[in-house]
């Protein structure tokens, strides 16, 4: 399975809003200026990190939630098709689309979310 650990983001601008992966174009110096910030990053690479991503949410009383048995079915806010929120340690940082990849799932990001721009 291939390691998919490290992740070349780049750093977020405050007040601008979601561009989808697809549409960013690397900027004139941009592989230099991440060159760099990788290199100055290199302490942290080993920190660990919780990535979740979540299909819905739902909120139900806890005596709903009782009576739940194995083919009980919680109705979500999402709709199928509807991109997924992808939170690294329980802050959103983008929206994606569940993939299969093997026989595991997986999740692809289409939008970066960028400081004050969760909704």
């Amino acid at each position: 399975m291939p390691d998919n650990t490290n992740f070349d983001l780049p750093e977020l601008e405050k007040d601008a809003t979601p561009v989808p992966v697809e549409d960013q174009q690397p900027r004139e110096g941009m592989i230099d200026e991440a060159a760099k910030s990788a290199a100055d990053l290199a302490p942290v690479f080993d920190v660990p990190v919780n990535i979740s991503a979540v299909l819905g949410k739902a909120q139900i009383d806890v005596n709903s939630l009782l009576k739940l048995t194995a083919g009980s079915v919680v109705e979500l806010d999402r709709k199928i098709g509807e991109a997924i929120d992808i939170y690294v340690n329980n802050r959103l940082v983008a929206r994606g689309e569940v993939v299969v990849v093997d026989d595991r799932l997986g999740v692809t990001m289409t939008e970066i979310i960028k400081d004050g721009d969760a909704a």
